[in-house]
């Protein structure tokens, strides 16, 4: 099993930044991409950046030049800044991470973490 911790999430305001952070934990596995998805009221999941383990990334329309993802391999840890924060920023964001076990070659593994408000206001 894989367990993901994030943490970084807050209230702030317009025009601000935060950072997110999301560490992978357990054992006999290997990260293969991460991701930052985020989800507001009435609103379906959508993807807001994902970054593979060469460090390929991609995002979403809305956030890009403003948000930036990276990632620590050897922490098993992948952050989200975020800069220029606007209202409809405002979601709660989960971390997703594809993992690879031992004897089951390239099939992905999905986990997600237990998410991380994120609130925009003045």
């Amino acid at each position: 099993q894989v367990q993901l911790v994030e943490s970084g999430g807050g209230l702030v305001q317009p025009g601000g930044s935060l950072r997110l952070s999301c560490a992978a934990s357990g054992s006999a596995f290997s990260i293969n991409s991460m991701g930052w998805y985020r989800q507001a009221p009435g609103n379906q999941r959508e993807l807001v950046a994902r970054i593979t383990s060469n460090g390929s990334t991609n995002y979403a329309d809305s956030v890009k030049g403003r948000f930036t993802i990276s990632r620590d391999n050897a922490k098993n840890t992948v952050y989200l800044q975020m800069n220029s924060l606007k209202p409809e920023d405002t979601a709660v964001y989960y971390c997703k991470a594809a993992a690879l076990k031992p004897g089951w070659g390239r099939t992905e593994f999905y986990y997600w973490g237990q998410g991380t408000q994120v609130t925009v206001s003045s």
